[in-house]
């Protein structure tokens, strides 16, 4: 059976890892179960998919992810400052609690506390792996075509 290339419309078994640069693991299934998605099922971010297309069974590569491939550079318009009385009184608030808000469409949204200062609370939106560069491991276990949704 010829070996069938990562495409939209197939399902690929892999293990991935994402990493720092420095070797810190982010994410990881390599001593897990292996993850199972389809290409285009918005599982894994587009820009990720871009790195496997191509790749077969059996294949296992290593790439450097630059933060615009990733999760973004960093914004400083997603930093925003919160009055103190806005928070439940009994919430703890200094640097690096994450905090669950609602945006307008009331879909969750995590912001990360980043300064308290008196009465000032500045929270960061940004993606908590904005303008990093991470390395992306992959090991492709199996190809398929993905099945007919009907």
């Amino acid at each position: 059976m010829k070996e069938l290339p990562i495409d939209k419309g197939t399902r690929v078994q892999l293990h991935f890892a994402l990493k720092f640069p420095d070797g810190e693991v982010i994410d990881s299934t390599f001593e897990k179960e292996p993850a199972t998605l389809e290409i285009g099922d918005d599982n894994l971010p587009e820009n990720f998919e871009a790195y496997i297309m191509g790749m077969t069974a059996g294949q296992r590569e290593s790439y450097e992810v630059p933060p615009e491939k990733a999760f973004g550079q960093h914004n400083p318009n997603n930093l925003q400052t919160f009055k103190r009385h806005e928070f439940s009184a009994d919430m703890v608030l200094e640097p690096g609690v994450m905090i669950s808000f609602a945006d307008a469409r009331q879909s969750e949204l995590p912001g990360v506390v980043s300064r308290v200062e008196g009465d000032e609370v500045e929270v960061d939106f940004n993606h908590p792996l904005a303008g990093r560069t991470l390395v992306f491991e992959v090991e492709i276990i199996d190809v398929e075509p993905a099945r007919p949704t009907h």
